[in-house]
């Protein structure tokens, strides 16, 4: 295989069932257009959209999927530390979302319910970094009964979800973790770069004004009486609210500590060296080179580049900008 950083063009999964895809366009300072709902650019990704198999994944330059590279030479692509702890498998999944309208309430499971009850490897831990302001929806204002909360799906009471929720305005360069369980939704407008474990899993408890039938679809094949127990009815207020997001993140790691077992996000905003491994490095602005053992690569705004382990250190110089997104440490 090759030890060069990729560079990576855009894989955005066509007829998703809410809107966007412009502002990843313009972030990318792409010459084309968005396709109309297509608000999700799967960056490096091993993992498929959910019965859609392989619409999500990844193609190299060289016609093979990126899961099928790391299958015939794991060590090179996630390094023999990695592979020692988790085996062959990458251990994160990073997007470009573009909330073209406001997504629907909804959640994501623990990886133990997922093993549980789905037989997937993970469950689905996300952090997003802030790319332009507006509102999300993160977590109970107070706790909440697990039939009164079935009852508000049954009926689609949008509002009286939302009203629960805690309302958080949001500016470039904040990050939030969304630990599994929580209710959450994006608000119109908002940009960001999203970190992940590598599933494609999501209990809608709304979906009335979305391309979607959530009745059927929304619980994961469980039925929502079962999808619904691994969302968590505690309240996330106060104290707990403000440990999941970071407020500006500047040099350095940008997530709260909380989110660390699942996957890393780094700013890079000064010279710096990371240590050798998978890593996905997204452009922020212009002005950064990445230099590693195959030579030196110019960090455009926008660009997403895909460095394998066996490419060696990481090391940044310039005045510009980047995040790079890693696995959990080995």
């Amino acid at each position: 295989m090759t030890a060069e950083p990729i560079r990576l063009p855009a894989n955005q999964p066509a007829d998703r069932f809410y809107a966007g895809g412009e502002h990843i366009a313009r972030f990318r300072h792409s010459a084309t257009p968005a396709d109309p709902f297509t608000p999700e650019d799967w960056i490096a990704s091993t993992t498929s959209v959910r019965g859609h198999a392989p619409t999500g994944l990844t193609r190299l330059p060289d016609g093979r999927m990126l899961s099928e590279a790391i299958a015939q030479d794991p060590v090179a692509w996630l390094g023999p530390e990695h592979v020692a702890r988790f085996g062959p498998d990458a251990m994160l999944l990073v997007k470009l979302l573009d909330a073209g309208q406001r997504l629907p309430v909804h959640a994501h499971p623990h990886r133990d319910f997922a093993a549980r009850h789905l037989g997937t490897a993970h469950g689905k831990a996300e952090a997003w970094y802030i790319l332009s302001p507006g509102v999300v929806y993160l977590g109970l204002r107070e706790g909440i009964d697990p039939a009164r909360l079935r009852a508000l799906v049954d009926a689609q009471d949008t509002s009286a979800l939302l009203a629960l929720m805690n309302r958080v305005e949001v500016d470039a360069h904040d990050t939030v973790y969304v630990p599994p369980g929580t209710l959450h939704a994006i608000g119109g407008g908002v940009l960001l770069a999203e970190v992940q474990e590598p599933e494609d899993l999501s209990i809608l408890l709304e979906w009335n004004g979305f391309a979607i039938d959530g009745a059927t679809e929304g619980h994961l094949g469980l039925g929502f009486d079962l999808a619904l127990a691994a969302v968590t009815t505690e309240p996330l207020a106060d104290g707990a609210l403000s440990s999941v997001i970071c407020r500006g993140a500047q040099d350095g790691p940008a997530l709260p500590p909380a989110s660390i077992g699942y996957f890393r996000l780094d700013r890079i905003a000064s010279p710096r060296v990371l240590p050798a491994g998978f890593a996905i490095v997204i452009g922020l602005t212009d002005g950064l080179t990445l230099s590693t053992r195959a030579g030196a690569t110019t960090i455009d705004a926008g660009a997403t580049i895909l460095v394998p382990a066996a490419a060696g250190d990481l090391s940044f110089d310039g005045q510009g900008s980047a995040l790079v997104a890693r696995p959990p440490q080995a």
